[in-house]
C-alpha cells in the first residue's frame, strides 16, 4: 500500500492531500471560482497555478496528490511537476478513470465529462494515464461509483484491475450521489480469487453531507484507506457562503471557515486523507490550518446539526453552475 509511506509522517498536515479538480481545467462547479482564477484560464496559466499549489503543499508537508482523467490536463500538469522534482520519493500519486473530459478547454461547454465504467474505457484511459504518469502512479481509482455501476459486477474488468494490482498498482474507487453508503458496501464485497479488490475508497463527506460516514468506518475497519473529497461542499462551507454555525466556530477559534470544515472531518478516526481542493495558495494555506482547530464536544454538535437530507444535498450540488 503506497499510503504506508505516509504512516511515519509527523507533520500536522500529513493527513491532508491536494486534489487538482479545480485547477486542471478552465471550468468547475466550485463557488467563487471566477474570483479565484480570474480571466486567464489558458493551459499555461493553469499549469503554472497547479505547480505553485504543488510546491506550496509539498513545502507544508502534504504528500498525497490526486488527479483524474476528467480533470482536464491535471495529470499532465502533475506529471510535469514530478519530472521537475525527480528526487521526491515520498509522495503518493493517485488518479482516476471512468469519466472522459469532453469540454475541449471551454468553461461554457454543454457537457464537460462523460461517464463510462466499461472495460474498454479502462483500457484506453489506463494507457493515457500511463503515458503521462508512468511508474509514478501509485493509486488508480474508478471514478464516481454508484450502486448501479457496472464496475461493481463486471468480472472481466475486475480481472484486469487485479492484474494491475498484482503489478504493484493500488486499486481504489470513489463514490458520489445520495447512495454513497450502498456503493461503498457493494464495493467492499468485490473479490478476485477470494481477495478484496479495492484497497482505498474516496467519498464525499462534510458537515452538510455526512451520510457515508458509517460505511466509511466499515471500509476503514476492513483495511481500506479512506480518502475524503469535497470537504468544503464545493465552496458552500467557505467564508462567503458558510452557514452561521460554521462562521461562529471559526470566529471562536480565530481560524477560517474552511479550516473548521476540514477539522470536523479530520476528527474522524477513519479519515486517512482529507483533500484540499484549493485553487489559490492562500486558500491552501488556510486549509492547512485545519489540524490546529480546537473542536470541543459542543462545537462538534453544533456543526453536526447542519447535516442535510442526502438527496436534497446532491440535488443542490447538481444545480451548481460550471464557472
Amino acid at each position: 500500500m503506497p499510503f504506508a509511506r505516509l504512516a511515519t509522517a509527523t507533520t500536522p498536515t500529513c493527513h491532508i492531500g491536494l486534489g487538482l479538480a479545480a485547477v486542471g481545467r478552465p471550468g468547475y462547479i466550485n463557488l467563487g471560482r471566477d474570483e479565484d482564477l480570474g480571466a486567464d484560464r489558458s493551459a499555461d496559466a493553469l499549469r503554472t497555478r497547479t505547480h505553485e499549489l504543488l510546491d506550496a503543499a509539498y513545502a507544508q508537508g502534504v504528500r498525497y496528490f490526486d488527479a483524474a482523467r476528467s480533470y482536464g490536463r491535471s495529470e499532465e500538469f502533475l506529471a510535469d511537476w514530478l519530472k521537475a522534482h525527480p528526487d521526491l520519493d515520498d509522495v503518493v500519486i493517485g488518479s482516476k478513470w471512468g469519466y472522459t473530459y469532453t469540454a475541449d478547454w471551454s468553461a461554457d461547454a454543454e457537457t464537460h465529462e462523460v461517464k463510462d465504467h466499461g472495460l474498454a474505457t479502462y483500457e484506453r484511459q489506463r494507457a493515457e494515464t500511463d503515458a503521462l504518469l508512468g511508474d509514478r502512479l501509485d493509486l488508480y481509482q474508478i471514478h464516481s461509483v454508484t450502486p448501479d455501476s457496472p464496475a461493481l459486477t463486471d468480472k472481466d474488468l475486475h480481472a484486469r484491475l487485479a492484474e494491475a494490482a498484482a503489478g504493484g498498482l493500488t486499486i481504489g474507487f470513489s463514490t458520489s450521489g445520495p447512495a454513497q453508503a450502498d456503493a461503498i458496501r457493494a464495493a467492499l464485497a468485490v473479490t478476485v480469487d477470494g481477495e478484496p479488490l479495492f484497497r482505498t475508497v474516496q467519498s464525499t463527506y462534510n458537515v452538510l453531507e455526512p451520510s457515508a460516514g458509517p460505511a466509511l468506518a466499515e471500509a476503514h475497519d476492513a483495511g481500506l484507506t479512506v480518502i475524503v473529497k469535497e470537504g468544503m461542499a464545493n465552496g458552500r462551507l467557505a467564508a462567503p457562503h458558510a452557514p452561521d454555525a460554521v462562521r461562529a466556530v471559526a470566529a471562536a477559534t480565530g481560524l477560517g471557515c474552511d479550516a473548521v470544515a476540514l477539522a470536523w472531518i479530520l476528527s474522524r478516526p477513519w479519515a486517512g486523507v482529507v483533500l484540499s481542493g484549493a485553487a489559490t495558495v492562500p486558500q491552501l494555506m488556510s486549509n492547512l490550518h485545519a489540524p490546529a482547530v480546537d473542536l470541543d464536544a459542543d462545537r462538534m454538535t453544533r456543526l453536526a446539526a447542519l447535516a442535510e437530507e442526502p438527496r436534497a444535498y446532491w440535488e443542490r450540488r447538481g444545480q451548481l453552475p460550471w464557472h
